[in-house]
């Protein structure tokens, strides 16, 4: 990969200017319960605020601004789940282009209801972004559109690295800045940008254990594809990495790790509930691996929100889900006496150790169950781990026998 040279701070500083009077400053909010966990100040650096809802606009519009009259007339085609679609959107509405973007089925539906209303024509395709990128590259043979790829140019990187100049600029003393990564530019374009005046700073990126391309691509010395993908954070699913950005995260990125299901989806209402923001599991990565790992970060660290635009039901789910990681939910099966007051019984127990009973259902036709059992399958809302643990202990010493749900 040394035949790609890396963006430059010229490069960065042209981008910023041309953005100047296009993307706002988004705001770097204190956490203090992730400085509690790490032991030193955590910053969040809120793109999820931006303007689109995500930092794609950045990239976006200082590729599209560049381009020549002819290429303008052609038009643009862009591949995206949904953030970086909203930003080339956005980007040739204001800039006067027409665009077409390729969305995989099952996009998230306010992403695709926000793209539209800046004005771009819509294609469903496939089931990832590399599918949509083949489509993206077709309709460009076709009909001589220019393809704004999500993250392997030049122009694109040095736009997302105006986010790396804001968090210097926002938080001088930074040595940690932790960013969400899926084809890379903006981790590759704030690792780009942190070189600036020799400061000693740390990028670590962040991908999704079921969609993490770079691992292995960095240990093999170019991008190398995966053969599937699997994951909630569809931000940041992308199956093989840019050769743009790969140049500058294996030559400016410290390392890249992952983080599980369970750990986005507890980040992700976290961030709801202690920072009062509305992330997407993209979005929410670089939370999930300081919660993982909080030593590994040397502080004062910056964690990236890079993503906002989340569909409400997922949204549902994904509270759900990160509520039982969290122990906050317990399902269970309890087999108790088929007798009057039996259930009245158990139902005191939780009661008298605080567990919120959600749902309540007998079961009593069984093979397993004797003629004088009744099977409950109980949903309980639990306070965390040790609340969690209080009830089962509970239920064990007064002789209930259990199951998961």
């Amino acid at each position: 990969m040394s035949e790609i040279e890396v963006v430059t701070p010229e490069e960065i500083a042209k981008a910023a200017d041309l953005l100047h009077n296009v993307v706002a400053p988004t705001p770097l909010e204190y956490s203090r319960w992730l400085s509690e966990l790490v032991g030193g100040d955590v910053f969040l650096k809120c793109e999820n605020l931006q303007r689109t809802g995500s930092f794609k606009l950045r990239g976006a519009y200082v590729r599209m601004s560049r381009l020549s009259k002819k290429e303008r007339a052609r038009g643009v085609v862009a591949a995206s789940a949904g953030n970086h679609a909203q930003g080339v959107a956005l980007a040739a509405q204001l800039l006067g282009i027409k665009a077409t973007v390729f969305m995989p089925y099952g996009a998230p539906i306010p992403k695709e209801k926000a793209t539209r209303a800046y004005g771009a024509d819509i294609r469903f395709v496939g089931t990832s972004i590399d599918h949509c990128l083949k489509a993206a590259r077709e309709f460009e043979a076709e009909t001589g559109a220019v393809l704004i790829h999500p993250f392997d140019h030049r122009d694109i990187v040095a736009g997302q690295a105006t986010t790396g100049l804001e968090i210097v600029e926002q938080c001088p003393q930074v040595r940690t800045v932790v960013v969400p990564t899926g084809g890379g530019g903006l981790v590759a374009g704030i690792a780009a940008a942190m070189q600036r005046d020799g400061l000693p700073i740390s990028v670590v990126g962040v991908q999704a254990a079921g969609a993490a391309a770079y691992p292995a691509s960095l240990a093999a010395g170019e991008p190398i594809a995966l053969e599937s993908m699997s994951t909630m954070a569809d931000g940041i699913a992308v199956g093989l990495p840019g050769k743009v950005p790969f140049a500058a995260i294996q030559k400016y990125v410290d390392q890249v790790v992952t983080v599980d299901e369970n750990a986005l989806s507890k980040a992700l209402l976290l961030v709801l509930e202690r920072a009062k923001l509305v992330v997407e599991p993209a979005g929410a990565a670089a939370v999930a691996a300081v919660l993982d790992n909080p030593t590994l970060f040397k502080p004062p660290v910056v964690v990236v929100l890079s993503g906002g635009n989340i569909d409400p039901l997922l949204l549902m789910r994904v509270i759900r889900h990160g509520m039982a990681a969290a122990g906050r939910y317990l399902s269970l099966r309890v087999r108790i006496p088929d007798t009057p007051g039996g259930l009245a019984k158990l139902l005191t127990r939780l009661a008298e150790v605080d567990a919120n009973i959600i749902e309540v259902v007998h079961e009593r036709i069984s093979p397993t169950l004797t003629l004088h059992e009744v099977e409950v399958s109980l949903q309980l809302e639990t306070r965390g781990e040790e609340h969690r643990e209080r009830v089962l202990t509970c239920l064990t010493e007064n002789g209930y026998t259990y199951t998961p749900n």
